[in-house]
């Protein structure tokens, strides 16, 4: 019996999940076809199959893929000197600057909204990348970098609407200002997460002493 090279079933699967990618974001997911898929990837359906046993499938894995980049990042902005900072960059360059997630984003709601199996995926990524930013919300809370007052799971809730939001603008409007647009999310998102400075109390004057 042929022996499997793990390094390159490994190649070959990912080269799969990148050409199923292509074809989302070109023909959306329902659009896609396996023949598709199999046209860009270069294979056979067989050979497709031998990887994956469906489309849903390659989206599965795709948000497996997701999940664990998100995790990676939000570990990496928790070790940053400036975690608000860090982590509006990282929203910045995962929604505004990415046409892909754009495409894909739209998409992805769409579907759901009418393809039960397709939504119960996306429920499945929105709870396990929920309780990333709740521990990542926690933990930062934890050291100070975040006000204490918010509810983390409610906070998390309102940066995906932002994430949606911030990827639906360039949709909405081409001629956006990109610059000025990721500017004012950045203050935004500073005012709503950075702990609030207390005032500093009024010196007090000193009191002349009668002579004695």
């Amino acid at each position: 019996m042929r022996k499997v090279d793990p390094v390159k079933h490994e190649q070959k699967r990912q080269g799969i999940l990148q050409a199923a990618l292509s074809c989302f974001v070109r023909n959306g997911f329902h659009g896609a076809s396996t023949t598709d898929i199999c046209a860009a990837a270069k294979i056979s359906p067989g050979h497709l199959y031998h990887y994956f046993p469906s489309k849903e499938a390659m989206i599965q894995a795709l948000v497996e893929q997701n999940l664990s980049h998100a995790a990676s990042r939000l570990q990496a902005i928790l070790a940053s000197p400036d975690v608000i900072d860090a982590l509006v960059q990282e929203l910045e360059s995962a929604s505004i600057h990415q046409p892909q997630a754009q495409v894909l984003s739209a998409e992805a709601l769409a579907e759901a909204c009418r393809n039960a199996d397709f939504a119960a995926i996306v429920h499945a990524h929105a709870r396990a990348m929920r309780a990333l930013l709740v521990d990542f919300l926690t933990k930062a809370q934890g050291r100070g970098e975040v006000d204490p007052d918010l509810d983390p799971e409610a906070t998390a809730n309102i940066l995906f609407v932002i994430v949606d939001g911030a990827r639906a603008l360039p949709i909405r409007n081409p001629a956006v200002d990109i610059k000025q647009s990721s500017e004012h999310l950045r203050l935004m998102l500073t005012r709503f997460l950075r702990p609030p400075t207390l005032p500093t109390p009024p010196k007090k004057e000193a009191v002349e002493q009668a002579p004695v």
